[in-house]
């Protein structure tokens, strides 16, 4: 018969032992890395941090190194207090730095009906600092996404009380600060921990199926508003001129009237002086004041002969035909 092959058996090497000596070390060492490495932690200089024991709020730390127990004993949550954080609403920018600011579509966040029922397309931006750490973690459950529905139901109650005009053109100012008030009231009310600083409108627009016809409208608006300038300019160019000439009018007639009660008010003088003279010396003053007046009367007569009868026999010798001549 034939015989079976013979089996051949083969023999594993063995594993040298580690001993357990050296488990203990590398066991020791990394208990010494985790240790340190959890033993410290840093704050940066724009952050504060929350430390926690056990789960249980135990302090607040300024930036720098600080120590802690390890093994998670102490847990810490930096917040960025010293930052002004922002919140966009309506539309988000690529590359935000907020952790809080959802990349999403925000179309249903940024439409709104405001209070003559016209619809509007809103977009605005919520700056704020946290401003009690401690709160902010342990008041609400979710600060951050709290604040979000706070500023909308803030901006839908403000933009809901104004007309779609308002809201477009001439009210944003007056919205931005209503919202503002708003909203640091609702922030309080709701221990948020955080300091709402600013609320700025961006793009206010009418949807787009009705964009056409507001664009028309606003044109009509602008084009009143410049009727209405030039007509002012217009007024603020006659109206004065005009008060200017009748300024100058009536300065001139109030100058020629003092200047004739003066003139009479000083022949009324003169004439009293003369007056007073005459009853004083009357043949003196008659004599006088003919004089006087022959002295300014005959300088413009030119040329004349007076003679008496006393003097008829000089008639021949008298030049009267060179006189009558010169007439």
């Amino acid at each position: 018969m034939n015989q079976p092959p013979a089996i051949q058996t083969f023999q594993m090497p063995r594993m040298p032992r580690i001993p357990v000596r050296t488990i203990a070390s590398i066991a020791a060492i990394i208990l010494l890395i985790i240790l340190t490495w959890t033993s410290f932690y840093t704050v940066q200089a724009e952050s504060e941090a929350v430390v926690l024991r056990f789960g249980k709020f135990l302090k607040t730390v300024e930036p720098g190194l600080h120590f802690k127990l390890p093994f998670g004993i102490d847990q810490v949550t930096v917040l960025p207090t010293r930052r002004q954080l922002k919140l966009e609403f309506g539309f988000f920018t690529s590359g935000y730095t907020n952790v809080d600011q959802p990349a999403k579509d925000a179309g249903e966040e940024r439409s709104m009906v405001t209070g003559d029922l016209n619809a509007a397309l809103v977009e605005w931006v919520v700056q704020y600092r946290i401003d009690d750490p401690k709160q902010y973690l342990f008041d609400v459950r979710n600060p951050a996404q709290t604040l979000r529905d706070l500023s909308e139901a803030a901006m839908r109650e403000v933009i809901g009380d104004r007309t779609v005009d308002e809201v477009i053109t001439i009210g944003r100012q007056d919205i931005e600060v209503s919202a503002l008030a708003r909203m640091q009231e609702l922030a309080k009310r709701y221990a948020l921990g955080v300091r709402v600083d600013q609320v700025q409108l961006k793009n206010v627009n009418p949807p787009a199926e009705v964009q056409a016809s507001f664009n028309e409208v606003n044109k009509a608006q602008q084009d009143r508003e410049n009727a209405i300038n030039i007509a002012n300019g217009d007024y603020n160019q006659a109206v004065p001129r005009a008060r200017g000439e009748a300024d100058q009018a009536i300065r001139g007639a109030e100058g020629y009237r003092f200047k004739r009660v003066n003139e009479a008010e000083g022949d009324v003088a003169s004439f009293n002086a003369m007056l007073g003279q005459y009853v004083k010396a009357p043949e003196i003053t008659r004599t006088r004041l003919y004089l006087e007046t022959m002295g300014d009367v005959l300088p413009s007569v030119g040329e004349k002969i007076i003679i008496d009868d006393t003097m008829r026999n000089l008639l021949p010798i008298l030049p009267l035909n060179k006189a009558l001549e010169k007439r």
